[in-house]
């Protein structure tokens, strides 16, 4: 199944809303996404990644047929850390498997290394979701290490995985 990344659309917002409306997928995520997630919480996300700085939010629709089915972002760091980013994502559960995430993570490096002054991505899965550890594998990234008893998600004290990506590799 092919996929192709894109700049959000406010006609995303009901797709979207279904993709990230279910525990599964939220369960793999930070804190602080509305749970129920409404049609209007999308709106506001959307939004706000439009206006935001366009030199320090990379934001990109995860689209198949051109519906949105995911999201995928790089955010730069600053300070020392001015030409590294983060980045995360996630695919609505229906598309688990299928090798989308793995496809949507080249197409956004390879947008941001050929497109910016960004040198290194980093991202930080918890190390239990091997399914995400797996797209990172599969689409370039080096694990550079656990970071022990990192994260508190849903009451569990959990390790991360430290995975990076430098433009040179």
């Amino acid at each position: 199944m092919e996929c192709k990344i894109r700049e959000w659309q406010i006609k995303d917002a009901e797709n979207l809303a279904l993709a990230i409306n279910n525990k599964k997928v939220q369960d793999n995520l930070r804190e602080g996404i509305p749970y129920p997630y409404t049609v209007e919480d999308a709106k506001v996300y959307i939004t706000s990644m439009l206006s935001a700085d366009k030199d320090v939010t990379y934001a990109f629709a995860i689209t198949v047929d051109d519906k949105a089915i995911g999201s995928i972002g790089v955010f730069r760091c600053n300070n020392i850390h001015f030409r590294t980013a983060e980045m995360g994502y996630y695919i609505a559960e229906s598309y688990w498997g299928k090798g989308i995430g793995t496809s949507a993570v080249k197409q956004t490096c390879r947008y941001i290394f050929e497109n910016t002054d960004i040198l290194r991505i980093f991202a930080e899965p918890f190390a239990c979701n091997t399914a995400s550890c797996r797209i990172l594998e599969k689409a370039g990234f080096q694990c550079e290490g656990i970071l022990r008893k990192n994260a508190i998600k849903n009451e569990v004290i959990l390790d991360m995985k430290m995975y990076a990506m430098i433009k040179e590799d």
